[in-house]
């Protein structure tokens, strides 16, 4: 994958790509890796029917809201590989995304594919353990057939912004109210919202569950849990009120920002 190799040569510390293990291998043991499953925070176990993602699957995130998507991939920094990806998603908030847990010095970009963002998918579902993607436009069934052949081949994650045709699990903001606003002033330090599962099998039922998405520190918690004792606050996303470039860029540093690949 020359592309992917010359954006490395550049980095500061370079790290391979891994090659993600087929879901047919993950079928025994004990743990969430034992049973094909890749790891999720914490507090979003009890949302999921299987307290984790399905590997070889494809995930829909109704609303394409980011908050939820940055969560949900968040976890896979705990897997082997820890490698992900993120295509048509040029909004994506890198220091948003550091917050969450990501790890940016192992996260590929690629914000506009355009119409060839099924290409990118299945490319990139060979290197990386999941993929977070926004179409250019709604999917046909059939080219949503074919990529999930490649997710099960592959048994990468691919976390969709939108719909998707066949999606075993699908998640949503039911409900969602920000905190930190006065009457027109102030800065917004966090945000409560209902997440709602649902799905075939064992998702059929629905679950919910009330998160901080994010809370004052930009992490991810149940709304009864109390917040870290310890740590600075953080950003919430791209540049937003009473935010501007140079904050974001400066919540960052440290993070592993000036060593992310963009392809």
């Amino acid at each position: 994958m020359p592309l992917f190799e010359s954006v490395f040569e550049s980095t500061a510390e370079r790290q391979p790509l891994r090659p993600v293990v087929s879901a047919a291998a993950l079928g025994g043991g004990e743990g969430a890796g034992g049973r094909g499953l890749l790891p999720v925070l914490p507090a979003l176990r009890e949302v999921l029917p299987e307290g984790g993602l399905r590997r070889g699957a494809a995930v829909s995130v109704g609303g394409g809201d980011l908050g939820l998507l940055l969560a949900l991939a968040a976890g896979v920094r705990e897997s082997d590989g820890g490698w992900a990806a993120a295509v048509g998603l040029p909004e994506l908030g890198l220091a948003a995304a550091a917050g969450y847990g990501l790890d940016l010095r192992r996260l590929l970009v690629a914000d506009d594919p355009g119409p060839h963002w099924a290409e990118v998918v299945s490319v990139l579902a060979g290197a990386v353990e999941l993929i977070m993607l926004r179409p250019d436009g709604p999917v046909a069934p059939k080219p949503a057939a074919r990529l999930a052949a490649v997710l099960r081949r592959s048994g990468c994650v691919l976390l969709v912004a939108g719909p998707w045709p066949g999606a075993g699990l699908r998640l949503g903001v039911r409900s969602a109210r920000w905190f930190g606003l006065g009457d027109g002033h102030g800065r917004l330090t966090g945000r409560q919202v209902e997440v709602v599962a649902e799905g075939r099998g064992s998702a059929v039922r629905g679950h919910t569950a009330r998160l901080w998405l994010p809370d004052e520190r930009g992490a991810v918690r149940a709304v009864a849990e109390p917040a870290a004792a310890t740590g600075t606050v953080s950003g919430i996303g791209t540049a937003g009120v009473g935010e501007t470039e140079g904050d974001v860029a400066s919540e960052a540093a440290g993070t592993g920002l000036e060593r992310m690949a963009v392809v």
